[in-house]
């Protein structure tokens, strides 16, 4: 995704330093635990309920910081991958305004920091913390799902927020709903769309009119094949009048919006695959679309508006649930896109490192099978993008998971890897502002990532 405008964000220059606390964060594993969040999240944001140490202590030198593990001793290795990071940072290719942390999950340390704290625009690594909030909000297992009803001689086509609706899912609906009304002895009716679950689509702050609706389309309840229109609900009821049409049921009238009444008749239902499926197609392709329907339906499950605002709000507390640091954290949307919204890299790298914690596993599984592995084609990793193809990166091919993400003036990547004894490795690194060309860039970042992997000694 890119944004043709060129913006230096502001940064903020305080540093987290090496050690750092151990977070005792909840396990939310189970069914019981995702309801005990959500009503934690029903409580004022304020709520001492809801709040948590930051994982990292300020050093504010503005320096990188390498960490000593529990036992007082970095490992040989370690020691060359921070002199190694510490020198490739400085890649002219990345710019002046270049941030990265680099975490050892199974000792809590901080092995590598450079400007950790420093908040800069982070483009799609925001998908990491909406997906976060999803899984933990409406669970691994949740599944969307859309409706047809019938009422006063109309089919409504009820929205439920399933992004992934394909034309055979409709096909399926319109031959279950031509079923119904032909053996009840109909053979017109008219067609109308629901899309009420969310309000009137609206640009997230950071947004500009460009983004509509190649980029992201306005974020409907109700969309197939996620065609990029205007209106996708009115798309969607067309083809639906179609399908019907092809079956027998002749359509009259045009297919207009109405909000299904609570009398209307249940015709037919299709659930949408499980939440845990949804996420890692978002993240695997990084799709915006997704991201921000997932924001809304988030919202919903913790009570709040299915606005930017309320999904957004859920974000930051569920976020803040699992103890990760929200100093300098400033978010405006569920995909990126935004040109406002700014993270630090250690809180990206802090929501990466619960993914290595068994007792999310259930919960936020879904988060590290879904991110791209290197050179893993179909993926935002993949060759079809030059990625990990460079001649010091290309020894991480298979061995680096991560999330990407690219705007106009920001590239980052932030994920996971493992060591030859099998230990967590978890970085992230943001830059803002480069002239470099963005293939280039994004050479450099692949290359940040093979230090870390070590295979790029």
């Amino acid at each position: 995704m890119s944004n043709a405008a060129e913006e230096t964000p502001q940064t903020n220059a305080s540093v987290p330093g090496g050690r750092r606390r151990h977070r005792r964060t909840p396990s939310s594993g189970s069914p019981g635990a995702r309801r005990a969040l959500v009503l934690a999240l029903a409580v004022p944001m304020a709520s001492a309920a809801l709040a948590a140490p930051s994982a990292f202590a300020a050093s504010g030198d503005g320096t990188a910081v390498t960490a000593a593990d529990p036992s007082g001793v970095v490992g040989a290795d370690d020691q060359q991958m921070a002199a190694n990071l510490d020198t490739r940072v400085l890649d002219q290719r990345l710019g002046a305004d270049v941030s990265g942390v680099v975490l050892d999950a199974d000792s809590d340390s901080t092995l590598w920091d450079h400007n950790g704290a420093t908040a800069l625009m982070p483009a799609s690594n925001v998908k990491l913390a909406t997906s976060t909030a999803a899984l933990s909000v409406l669970g691994p297992h949740h599944r969307f799902t859309t409706k047809v009803v019938y009422g006063d001689g109309t089919l409504t086509l009820v929205g439920g927020g399933d992004r992934t609706l394909t034309s055979a899912d409709l096909t399926e609906l319109a031959r279950t709903a031509v079923a119904g009304l032909k053996s009840a002895g109909l053979t017109s009716v008219k067609v109308a769309v629901d899309d009420s679950l969310f309000p009137t689509p609206t640009l997230a702050d950071g947004w500009n009119d460009g983004y509509y609706p190649d980029t992201v389309a306005p974020v409907r309840a109700l969309v197939v094949d996620g065609r990029g229109v205007q209106d996708t609900a009115l798309d969607a009821g067309q083809t639906f009048a179609k399908l019907l049409a092809a079956d027998g049921v002749s359509v009259t009238g045009d297919v207009v919006r109405r909000t299904a009444d609570h009398t209307d008749v249940p015709v037919a239902r299709h659930r949408s695959a499980p939440l845990s499926d949804v996420v890692r197609v978002m993240l695997k392709t990084s799709d915006n679309n997704i991201a921000e329907t997932l924001l809304r339906m988030t919202a919903l499950g913790a009570g709040r508006p299915a606005t930017f605002e309320g999904g957004t709000e859920v974000v930051r507390e569920v976020l803040r649930h699992y103890g990760v640091s929200l100093d300098h954290f400033e978010l405006h949307d569920g995909s990126g896109l935004s040109r406002t919204d700014r993270i630090p890299a250690a809180t990206l790298a802090q929501v990466l490192e619960l993914l290595t914690e068994p007792r999310h596993a259930h919960t936020l599984g879904a988060i590290l099978d879904g991110l791209p592995v290197a050179g893993e084609a179909g993926s935002t990793l993949g060759p079809e993008w030059g990625r990990f193809d460079d001649p010091h990166s290309q020894c991480a091919v298979g061995k680096v998971q991560a999330k990407t993400g690219t705007l106009t003036g920001a590239v980052a990547l932030s994920g996971l890897t493992r060591t030859d004894d099998g230990e967590w490795r978890v970085f992230s690194f943001i830059e803002n502002g480069s002239t470099a060309a963005p293939n280039d860039i994004k050479d450099a970042m692949d290359g940040l990532a093979a230090t870390v992997n070590g295979c790029w000694a």
